[in-house]
């Protein structure tokens, strides 16, 4: 993980650096983060959120192996399973978490955690989440730079986000899986349309992606950066995002160049997620959450700007909620952080009145 500072850095001083041409306009929120609600206290590292077709939300706990349902209008979460094969240590545990879009036929929830041996991506069934079913294993693992985003896209594959768990050259290595992102089918096997034959690689040169999202059709990507830049990345098909070789923008033909960077002390940039025109990306080390509006065709159309600085400490997922509402998890219990008495928290902002 990106090196961040102790305090947390004022909006003001911040200096995000957009990567390429913008026009002169800021991103315009949708949701008002005056009004804030929480909806879920005293939780221990918070990671993975999906929701469920009924509006229920999903969350797993890294350290716990607890996945815990927050139904439409509680403030109580309970627990709906405890998986067995996670391992907390570091960066690790339970991490990302998707629900099948055919859920109401299959019911199957799916995912992405720190066995033993291995990070590996699993689904099961509420119902019997001792009877998992692997469907990628022996993935590289570390006490850190283990990625552990899971989402299914618009096209209705599964993304996950894979770091380098620390050895830098396999981020350009085709054959081995970290630092990638990875797209495979809902039963984990390689789509016969991803950029490399028989290969779940969908992009590389990654060093720990954390967040992705999708917006009018394109999709983007949050990457923690080493020692000088974090970044949002426009993913497609293929693509070569530098690492280790580049980190932030580099200017050179074989790599695609991030839409934005940051200094690692204002951002270190997890989960995400775009809504109309903005990307929302919740910084953990930066400790505010970024909107980055958007072009709509893979660019940016102006400066990041910051809000809730300070506020809530280390922001790690950001999620847009059934009900239009948008969401985010703290992550102040994870070692890095200055928990509140009522931390870790799940916290929804409504949309504003126009």
């Amino acid at each position: 993980m990106a090196v961040a500072a102790a305090l947390p850095v004022p909006a003001a001083a911040a200096a995000p650096v957009p990567a390429g041409p913008a026009a002169a306009r800021t991103a315009d929120p949708a949701f008002d983060f005056n009004a804030p609600k929480v909806l879920a206290t005293n939780l221990t590292v918070p990671w993975g959120l999906a929701f469920l077709p009924d509006g229920s939300a999903l969350i797993s706990e890294r350290p716990s192996g607890r996945v815990l349902k927050l139904a439409p209008g509680s403030t109580t979460p309970t627990e709906v399973a405890k998986l067995t094969g996670p391992v907390s240590t570091g960066e690790g545990g339970l991490l990302g978490l998707a629900v099948s879009p055919t859920y109401e036929q299959d019911g199957y929830v799916y995912a992405y955690y720190t066995s033993s041996s291995d990070n590996r991506i699993v689904r099961f069934k509420l119902a019997s989440p001792a009877q998992q079913e692997v469907l990628y294993s022996g993935i590289p693992k570390n006490t850190f730079h283990d990625g552990g985003r899971l989402a299914f896209g618009p096209d209705g594959k599964l993304y996950a986000t894979v770091g380098d768990a620390g050895t830098r050259t396999n981020a350009q290595d085709k054959n081995s899986p970290s630092g990638k992102i990875l797209r495979m089918n809902p039963d984990g096997t390689p789509p016969a349309d991803n950029p490399f034959p028989n290969s779940r690689v969908y992009s590389l040169g990654h060093r720990n992606v954390q967040g992705v999202a999708w917006g009018n059709g394109q999709m983007y990507a949050t990457e923690f950066g080493e020692n000088s830049w974090d970044e949002i990345n426009h993913i497609v098909p293929g693509g070569n995002y530098g690492w280790p070789n580049v980190e932030g923008k580099g200017g050179e033909p074989t790599y695609i160049d991030p839409l934005v960077v940051w200094q690692t002390r204002e951002a270190s940039p997890s989960g995400a997620a775009v809504v109309g025109d903005t990307l929302y990306a919740g910084a953990v080390g930066g400790r505010r959450l970024w909107t980055v509006p958007l072009d709509g065709k893979g660019g940016t159309s102006g400066a990041p700007t910051a809000v809730l600085s300070g506020t809530y400490g280390r922001i790690r997922t950001v999620s847009l909620a059934p009900d239009g509402s948008l969401w985010i998890m703290t992550s102040n219990r994870d070692g890095r952080g200055s928990p509140a008495a009522t931390d870790d928290r799940v916290i929804s902002f409504p949309k504003k009145s126009r």
